[in-house]
């Protein structure tokens, strides 16, 4: 695999360098900076892939790279259990550019297997159940999605997590370099960017849901909670995470 193992060259992390000691940095500088580190990566490693969370970030990061570094694949997966207003956002991300996302699903037979062990809705019932739940749903169709590229592109952002913001190399899933070009921005850069372009975003955002993924396992978050108080909410906070991240001293990373 293309760039496997490798650090990513210094010239990729200048530009946030800079960007933490000035936290007011245009739209406009962050948007070159994100721009520069996702170039860099295409020249550096080949072929690198996006993985959409169809988020928040991932508008602003389908909107840089399908207009301006459209070499970049963007995919998402489709868990089978999403919200219908993801799934709409899809189509209404592909109207807008005229591009496709290609979408992995799970292997229907395992999700077969895991409901008749475990039942319908079975990842209610335990941690163990509902992180094979994920694995099935979301990281096996990540990894074959992944195969084969020299890096893949994250949207995480420092202020949401140092734990998310600290891995560069992507041990867990095989060495792929792990490419963060939104690294820097702020919660308020994210929306004014899409604010100012008029993207499509997901409508539950709208609705107090800042972090959305499988409707039976989101709900929108109270006022003061933390933004990702909705993923898993019956959970312990340490055991919220789908294993599709970087794995620290035996903790995944939350996804981004």
């Amino acid at each position: 695999m293309a760039g496997q193992g490798r650090i990513l060259p210094q010239v990729m992390f200048q530009c946030y360098e800079v960007a933490g000691e000035n936290a007011v940095m245009s739209i406009e500088t962050r948007k070159e900076a994100a721009l520069a580190l996702l170039r860099t990566a295409v020249r550096d490693y080949g072929r690198v892939v996006y993985s959409s969370s169809l988020g928040a970030e991932a508008i602003v990061l389908t909107d840089l790279i399908w207009t301006q570094v459209p070499e970049i694949e963007i995919f998402t997966l489709d868990t089978g259990r999403l919200h219908e207003h993801t799934r709409n956002l899809i189509e209404r991300l592909e109207n807008r550019y005229q591009r496709r996302i290609r979408v992995f699903h799970p292997d229907p037979a395992a999700i077969e297997a895991w409901i008749a062990a475990n039942g319908i809705n079975g990842f209610y019932n335990g941690i163990e159940q509902r992180q094979s739940c994920c694995h099935i749903r979301k990281v096996e169709p990540f990894r074959r999605a992944i195969a084969g590229a020299g890096a893949w592109v994250t949207g995480v952002r420092r202020e949401q997590s140092a734990t998310r913001a600290a891995a560069q190399i992507d041990q867990a899933n095989g060495g792929i370099a792990r490419i963060s070009p939104l690294l820097e921005w702020t919660h308020e850069d994210v929306w004014n960017y899409i604010r100012a372009k008029k993207l499509p975003y997901n409508p539950l955002h709208d609705q107090g849901y800042p972090s959305i993924g499988c409707e039976p396992c989101t709900r929108a978050v109270q006022p003061g909670e933390d933004s990702r108080a909705g993923r898993w909410w019956w959970e312990n906070s340490d055991s919220k995470e789908c294993g599709l991240q970087p794995r620290r001293r035996g903790v995944a990373v939350p996804a981004g």
